[in-house]
């Protein structure tokens, strides 16, 4: 197997397992990824499309997520979208553009 795809499927499979314990949904890794209809790397949140990326590079992860997160969220149909970042030492952060923080700010308040 590719060390960067197993890399990466480790990685899907650590923040899908965080989120499943704080959050308290069975979030899952989505299978396919790199298909023409990407929906994004994680599913089980409702109404939420998450790109998961764990480069050394943090700022080359954060720049390809949000590249193809809105590809993916039109493709999901999805309300929110999320970039989920594991930064240099481990630790993750969420990422989201203007638009997206917005909408999930106004949907939070409303």
């Amino acid at each position: 197997m590719n060390p960067s795809k197993s890399k990466g499927d480790r990685a899907e499979l650590e923040i899908a397992g965080i989120l499943t314990d704080r959050l308290g949904w069975p979030v899952k890794r989505a299978l396919g990824a790199g298909r023409a209809e990407d929906t994004g790397d994680l599913f089980g949140i409702p109404e939420t499309c998450i790109q998961v990326k764990n480069y050394a590079d943090t700022l080359r992860a954060i720049n390809e997520a949000m590249r193809d997160l809105p590809r993916q969220q039109a493709h999901a149909g999805t309300t929110f979208a999320a970039a989920a970042i594991r930064r240099r030492g481990g630790a993750w952060m969420f990422v989201l553009d203007v638009d997206q923080f917005c909408v999930l700010l106004r949907e939070a308040l409303s």
